[in-house]
């Protein structure tokens, strides 16, 4: 018998005897950061094209702003991961930027230009636990070990698709993750029965939660782009630091979380239940 068959063996039974001792090399460890940050925009029909771009344009802006870059520059680690989703209903999440690290200009320059690659697309239906569901799937892929796991989400409706979104919050709040809301009461766009003249409540009671989670409600078209940047420097910074308490001096105050929902958190799957017609706008 051949010497080199048996050596086969010998070398086959050293690396099984060396995985059972744990010495085989070792899976990457993640990356801490000081933030893992999904970004997460709807774009459901009652969208028009041209929020749609102003909403892009707002985070172009805020994610190159000096105050935001300064504020991840001044963090423990000096770095972030980010990722950037657009969603509508339940089974309609598109991540537009995967995965990436911010800790300087040139790194957000790169996340700019992965958002102006694609323009953004709209769909029907809006489902909020749909997008926190998609959003808390992405922090187990990220290899990242993020200080805090955020959520950020925005939208101009309340849920009407998918599980209530008053329960997907609290499972992902026990999760440890914390949910901050964006609620848009701009009425520029298409308007319908399925508005509710109280978003701002709603994301309040049935949206945001977990650890300082607040929430900053838009108004107007023309303050998209400040809102996104306050809550990128609040986000980073939190409500016990020195940009937390000028941001509350110089601008009216950040909406916390309350303790007792006071707010129907299924209105939309009520009027979306009780439409009178067939067109699937939202």
């Amino acid at each position: 018998m051949s010497a080199f068959p048996h050596a086969r063996h010998l070398l086959s039974g050293a690396a099984a005897l060396a995985l059972m001792l744990g010495l085989a090399p070792e899976s990457r460890a993640a990356e801490p950061v000081d933030i893992e940050l999904v970004l997460a925009v709807d774009v459901s029909l009652s969208m028009s094209p041209a929020e749609l771009e102003i909403q892009r344009r707002g985070y172009v802006a805020a994610l190159t702003h000096d105050t935001v870059l300064q504020a991840i520059a001044d963090g423990a680690y000096g770095k972030i991961a980010v990722t950037y989703v657009e969603w509508a209903g339940t089974t309609w999440q598109h991540v537009i930027v995967p995965w990436t690290v911010i800790a300087n200009r040139a790194d957000a320059e790169r996340v700019v230009e992965q958002l102006a690659a694609h323009a953004p697309n709209s769909a029907r239906r809006t489902s909020i636990s749909g997008a926190l569901q998609f959003g808390s799937d992405l922090f187990a892929e990220s290899g990242f070990q993020g200080v805090k796991r955020v959520i950020d989400i925005s939208g101009d409706g309340p849920n009407n698709q998918g599980a209530p979104v008053d329960i997907i919050r609290d499972e992902l709040v026990k999760q440890g993750i914390t949910i901050n809301g964006l609620p848009l009461m701009t009425r520029s766009g298409f308007t319908s029965v399925y508005d509710v003249n109280y978003l701002d409540r709603y994301y309040t009671d049935c949206v945001i939660g977990g650890p300082g989670a607040f929430m900053i409600p838009v108004n107007e078209w023309t303050q998209f782009p400040e809102a996104i940047r306050r809550k990128l420097v609040l986000e980073l910074a939190g409500p016990a630091s020195p940009q937390w308490a000028a941001d509350e001096a110089a601008h009216p105050p950040v909406i916390l979380a309350q303790d007792k929902p006071a707010t129907d958190c299924q209105v939309g799957e009520k009027m979306w239940r009780d439409r009178s017609w067939m067109f699937d706008s939202r």
